[in-house]
């Protein structure tokens, strides 16, 4: 059985229409297109204030219930612990990447 590209590309546009991802789609190009004005060190900046604001709220979260505070759950707790654990590891992927895009430039013949 052969499988022709415009026969599967009609198949996958048909899935689209069907699942209707196409506000997915448009919502993830809104937000793409919202920081193409802006300087890639700010967005990196931003985005390092962003992990370490989820992190000293974890924080904060952990001290206030090992002191007893009965207004944070433990629930909250590991939450808020997850999120800044998921961000950090989000973060220290991207450097890996920048590091490796670095270092491929830097191996390129001039």
């Amino acid at each position: 059985m052969q499988i022709g590209a415009n026969s599967l590309l009609q198949e996958m546009q048909s899935l689209n229409g069907q699942i209707g991802t196409s506000s997915i789609q448009t919502g993830i190009t809104r937000q793409v297109q919202n920081t193409s004005g802006s300087d890639f060190s700010q967005l990196l900046s931003q985005a390092v204030g962003n992990v370490s604001e989820l992190q000293s709220n974890a924080a904060n979260l952990a001290t206030r219930l090992d002191m007893g505070d009965t207004t944070v759950t433990l629930s909250d707790t590991v939450i808020a612990r997850e999120k800044s654990s998921v961000a950090f590891e989000a973060t220290v992927q991207v450097r890996n990447k920048l590091v490796e895009a670095y270092k491929e430039i830097m191996s390129m013949p001039v």
